[in-house]
């Protein structure tokens, strides 16, 4: 793991990144965090699902002012986002 550029494998994150310290190892207690990119793309999915159909619901209503159906795309779109990041780092090999 000379080369800082090269794209990083499931492997590099399984031994460790490098500078890496961990204040707490081999103390007793939990094991250090992971990241739970499958629960935070599961949110994700479920956020745009809720925002889009609130979206579409609340512009087919008819004394709601337009600002919060414009509200729910944003935070849809934002979810959109957030969905292709996870997937992007689930597919370079980040654990989790």
């Amino acid at each position: 793991m000379s080369d800082p550029n090269r794209p990083r494998s499931r492997e590099d994150y399984a031994r460790g990144l490098p500078d890496h310290h961990d204040p707490t190892a081999g103390l007793g207690g939990a094991p250090p965090a992971r990241s739970a990119l499958t629960l935070r793309l599961a949110l994700a999915i479920f956020g745009l699902i809720v925002c889009t159909g609130g979206g579409i619901l609340m512009l087919r209503a008819d004394p709601v002012p337009v600002a919060f159906p414009i509200v729910l795309f944003v935070l849809a779109a934002i979810a959109v986002v957030d969905i292709v990041v996870i997937l992007r780092r689930k597919a370079r090999g980040e654990p989790g």
